[in-house]
């Protein structure tokens, strides 16, 4: 199941985040559980002094999960980008989720200014996996300006309503060549299997997990639905049919007597 984003390999297809959890010590355990490889973190919300033991990085073991930055909270370019490059220097890597809200109410990304920010981010030599509307035309102009790929938002962030529009989903993966991350909005693990049935290379999620009655059980949930959706599309499901068609083949069938 590998795949790249940009120069950077990975094996699981579920990206996660570390916010919203009733403590650091649950959000551990259920990093343990769902099989991610990748690992969201918003630097902005980061307690880069706190005491050694206490702090969010203390319960990542960074020796199995690779930290992905993110501008979470950033409603300008210049915040994104300033916020990307305090990231690079923290947290020495070259990734970096971008996010430039357009609206703190629904959360949506303001498009004009993420393409922006993604120019000059990829100038400085960023790994730029940018969230976005799921708008295929915003996602081909990302992917031709060379973005390592596309996170398009299956619905508003943290609403939990699964895939709003699969039909728009489809068509960016017709569109890009890079990998197509869902991103926001997954409710359960149906959704996210549903996201890798299309054929999305991953799908990233926060509050399905942390918000869940029981955050441990739902993020095992998410590997395995993950995991499940993405063999179902490769194996091809059969064809939706109006009628029904018989398993058993009525050509060659032995005849009873009385028959």
């Amino acid at each position: 199941m590998t795949y790249f984003v940009g120069k950077h390999e990975f094996n699981s297809r579920l990206i996660v985040g570390t916010g919203k959890y009733p403590d650091f010590e649950t959000m551990r355990k259920a990093l343990d559980l769902c099989g991610a490889e990748l690992v969201t973190v918003a630097l902005r919300r980061i307690n880069l002094n706190a005491e050694p033991g206490k702090g969010l990085l203390d319960f990542i073991d960074r020796s199995r999960f690779r930290l992905l930055p993110n501008t979470a909270g950033c409603f300008t370019e210049e915040d994104a980008v300033l916020t990307a490059r305090l990231a690079r220097e923290a947290l020495e890597t070259d990734l970096i989720k971008l996010e430039v809200i357009g609206d703190p109410k629904t959360l949506f990304p303001d498009n004009e200014a993420t393409l922006r920010a993604a120019a000059t981010l990829l100038d400085e030599g960023f790994t730029v996996m940018p969230y976005i509307s799921d708008d295929p035309i915003a996602c081909r102009k990302l992917a031709d300006m060379g973005c390592a790929c596309v996170m398009p938002l299956a619905a508003p962030i943290g609403s939990g309503q699964g895939i709003r529009n699969p039909t728009n989903l489809r068509i960016i993966l017709e569109t890009v060549e890079v990998p197509v991350i869902v991103d926001a909005g997954v409710g359960t693990a149906s959704d996210a299997a549903l996201a890798m049935e299309l054929g999305c290379t991953a799908v990233l999620m926060n509050t399905a997990i942390a918000g869940a009655d029981d955050p441990l059980k739902m993020a095992s949930a998410m590997g395995s639905a993950v995991e499940a959706g993405r063999l179902a599309f490769e194996a091809g499901r059969i064809e939706k049919r109006l009628y029904a068609a018989a398993s058993s083949p009525m050509a060659g069938r032995v005849s009873f007597a009385g028959e």
